[in-house]
């Protein structure tokens, strides 16, 4: 699988540690000391289908591939618009990409992977030939204002690629772990009809984000380092041997220890964290557009990406430039 093109769209809106301080008790040094985050984008008014279809037209124009030649369409979200249609639907409306089947991937912050997964499928398969990835995300809808263990981690943003068949190497693993998947909900809704009735349509600790941090930080630093040993033994190559790591902007001291615990320079490990937060789906794909528009992946180089993510969910990508 090669990839054609990338691209990126974030709300204009930015939201700053010191505007945060306004609103929960918290602080710039209190969120970048523990998360490197500086700062997100949030929305102002921005829908997921809109930043999708803005990081999906960059993606084209860089691929130079029209919206018509598009086979399949995958978003990667766990805040979709709505129930219906799904977001790619509605991206394949707002660009014009006629003849593509589309369809959604909920796996969290592991989303955008699992969708270069499938289309590493299809594409082997030959039963698509151009397929449009997107991760979009406006996590501020999901995020409790009004609690500073979370909602200083987070940002909306989509970032987007466009991939086809070639030989360049391509080898993933991925899994998940359903049994621990409290430890990171949003958006439960409880069963209510005509033939029974559980508690309100929707309380506001089943809506908002969950997170136990604690359970979190553990799975996510045994979890990659774990996945990216079995990547490089799979794709018979040396941790020493990879450029760059494309990790999942989620925590700088997640990576720090990923880093420490591989013996892998940071200078290898790119991070965009400080200026988006979390944008979970979105996170990867934002970050491999960013690099490749700045030239630092050259033709061949050995890349990874990898990601965690509610479910629980994990994967990781090695990948040949």
């Amino acid at each position: 699988m090669k990839i054609l093109g990338t691209g990126s769209a974030l709300p204009d809106h930015i939201v700053t540690n010191d505007d945060l301080s306004k609103i929960v008790e918290t602080s710039d040094e209190w969120i970048t000391s523990r998360t490197g985050i500086r700062q997100r984008r949030i929305s102002g008014g921005e829908t997921v289908s809109e930043l999708a279809s803005k990081a999906a037209l960059a993606a084209l124009e860089q691929a130079k591939v029209s919206a018509e030649e598009l086979d399949l369409i995958m978003v990667a979200t766990i805040t979709p618009d709505g129930i219906m249609p799904n977001m790619a639907c509605m991206v394949q409306d707002r660009i014009g990409a006629v003849n593509a089947t589309c369809f959604d991937i909920n796996a969290a912050c592991s989303g955008f992977l699992f969708a270069l997964n499938t289309a590493n499928a299809y594409l082997t398969s030959g039963m698509y030939q151009k397929i449009l990835l997107i991760g979009a995300e406006t996590l501020s809808k999901l995020v409790n204002w009004e609690d500073r263990t979370t909602c200083v981690l987070f940002g909306d943003g989509a970032g987007a690629a466009v991939v086809a068949a070639d030989e360049q190497r391509y080898v993933a693993v991925s899994g998940s772990d359903g049994a621990k998947g409290q430890v990171l909900t949003a958006a439960q809704l409880p069963l209510r009809n005509f033939t029974t009735e559980q508690g309100d349509i929707v309380t506001p600790e089943q809506f908002y984000m969950y997170m136990n941090g604690q359970e979190v930080f553990k799975f996510a630093v045994r979890t990659v380092p774990d996945s990216i040993l079995k990547i490089v033994e799979k794709a018979q190559v040396t941790v020493d041997e990879i450029d760059w790591f494309l990790l999942h902007q989620a925590n700088e001291r997640i990576i720090a220890s990923v880093a420490k615990r591989l013996d892998i320079p940071m200078e290898k490990m790119p991070m965009n964290m400080d200026r988006y937060g979390n944008t979970s789906a979105a996170s990867i794909p934002l970050l491999l557009d960013e690099v490749l528009r700045k030239g630092m992946i050259k033709p061949g180089n050995k890349v990874i990406l990898s990601g965690f993510g509610g479910g629980l969910t994990w994967g990781t990508v090695y990948m040949e430039f």
